[in-house]
């Protein structure tokens, strides 16, 4: 049952709260928040909203049509478990003032369009996704970046390197090797209970978590599996999660990061994101083409396919998120389909039940903006349905191991930011169909994006010593 403001009133009585916390997310998927004594938060805010400085997010407003409201969402109130004080946190739109519309460029109303327009299209009535974001824990990291040089240094008491150090109290030496973090009980594992922890406050804040393990990652790395939901209900789990994962570290006295390659030379984070579409109860991806699919699964697939280099700029955010996808390295970089292949694009997992077939794309990483991520993906792959673009046979062979004529003929994801962006401006109409993305947003994303790949192209990295140094 969905909650209503009369229920979000009651809670704030019934739990004593005394701030209410009103959260959205930016362009760049980051979750910002201002909070609201309780006795300020009446009945009114869910009509007309709380006013804020759109100029001061980055991507936003310009200064001379700063104001901005946000709607409260009575369905997605919490108690937040991290607080002193009792605080009940909301998540909200971005609404214009001037028209009440949802602003052109708030992920989340972006998102709501998306369900919209899945719905006006006649092909479907509900999106689910189910995201499987990997993160790190580290004991402590720090870098600096200035004229005189640069350096980041990662510390990890479970990491292989940390064999010869000698620390308080003594060293255990119970360690994983070098992509050996997969499954070890503790004392191997040393993370299971600030995993335990994060688990239990995120089933408070009412997402339902289904598995939580080590990864590969000797050094920390980590997954949290949570059920699947609806495309905007899914993206506000995924901030909740994301917010779990660094306050649970932190009052654990460690630092967690979502950074698809934080680590040289042990496996990066992706975040393998579930999809598929209903109708009137009916999982449309069901049939009995390959692996139980549909041929409308098959044309969703084909969509993915298609615009993949387009969706990179959007699923693949940042300059470090393409030093995880390179090819070699079991990265899923190859643009083809299977049941099997892991390095594939696009992965049908193997389920019991036919209700559940789904297709698993796996290129993303987890610093997207969900919001925006899931929504560009329903846009590709309804793409696909609407133009019946067939991807093509599946690739169950090890891709690595096909011979170079057929290997050449497979298309690969972006090796860049820069090339996504590029992409992303040649291919975008899938995205602005029915008014769901607008181009002043995505050039707006473009030239904040622009920005990252400026600073970084700019700054004089030490493997660039390393190599050029004595030339």
């Amino acid at each position: 049952m969905a909650m209503s403001a009369n229920d979000v009133m009651k809670l704030i009585k019934d739990k004593e709260v005394k701030f209410v916390d009103l959260r959205f997310t930016d362009t760049r998927g980051k979750e910002q928040h201002v909070s609201v004594p309780v006795k300020a938060f009446t009945m009114d805010k869910f009509e007309s909203g709380h006013f804020f400085d759109g100029s001061s997010i980055a991507g936003w407003k310009s200064i001379e049509a700063s104001d901005m409201l946000l709607m409260p969402d009575p369905d997605s109130a919490r108690m937040d478990p991290f607080t002193d004080e009792p605080v009940l946190n909301i998540t909200c739109d971005c609404v214009e003032p001037t028209d009440g519309k949802g602003y052109d460029r708030d992920p989340r109303t972006i998102a709501k369009r998306a369900e919209a327009y899945l719905k006006s299209s006649g092909l479907g009535d509900t999106a689910y996704f189910g995201p499987e974001p990997e993160f790190f824990i580290f004991d402590s990291v720090t870098w600096n970046v200035d004229m005189s040089g640069c350096f980041c240094k990662i510390k990890s008491e479970e990491a292989p390197w940390s064999s010869g150090e000698e620390y308080e109290g003594g060293n255990m030496g119970h360690r994983a090797p070098i992509k050996g973090g997969y499954f070890p009980v503790p004392p191997t594992d040393t993370l299971q209970d600030i995993r335990n922890a994060m688990v239990l406050a995120m089933e408070q804040q009412g997402v339902e978590c289904e598995v939580h393990h080590h990864e590969v990652g000797a050094m920390g790395q980590n997954e949290i599996g949570t059920k699947f939901n609806s495309l905007v209900k899914r993206a506000d789990w995924m901030q909740i999660l994301k917010y779990t994962v660094w306050n649970a570290a932190h009052s654990y006295g460690k630092t967690a990061t979502f950074m698809p390659k934080p680590v040289v030379g042990d496996n990066g984070s992706g975040m393998h994101v579930h999809q598929s579409v209903w109708k009137e109860g009916k999982n449309l991806f069901q049939g009995d083409g390959y692996s139980g699919l549909s041929d409308f699964a098959l044309y969703y697939i084909g969509g993915i396919i298609k615009h993949a280099k387009a969706l990179n700029a959007i699923t693949n955010p940042g300059t470090n998120s393409y030093k995880r996808l390179v090819p070699g390295f079991e990265a899923p970089i190859n643009l083809a389909y299977s049941s099997r292949n892991r390095s594939a694009a696009c992965r049908i997992p193997l389920v019991t039940n036919p209700k559940a077939r789904r297709v698993e794309v796996r290129f993303p990483d987890p610093t997207t903006n969900s919001y925006l991520a899931f929504a560009a993906m329903l846009m590709a792959g309804l793409d696909g349905v609407q133009n019946k673009i067939h991807p093509g046979d599946p690739i169950d062979k090890n891709m690595y191991d096909l011979p170079p004529a057929q290997a050449k003929k497979i298309q690969q994801v972006c090796s860049s930011l820069e090339m996504a962006l590029e992409c992303l401006n040649k291919d975008r109409d899938f995205l602005t169909r029915g008014g769901v993305f607008s181009d002043d947003m995505l050039d707006a994303y473009c030239s904040l994006k622009h920005e990252e790949l400026t600073r970084f192209r700019m700054t004089t990295h030490p493997v660039e010593f390393d190599m050029y140094y004595s030339s």
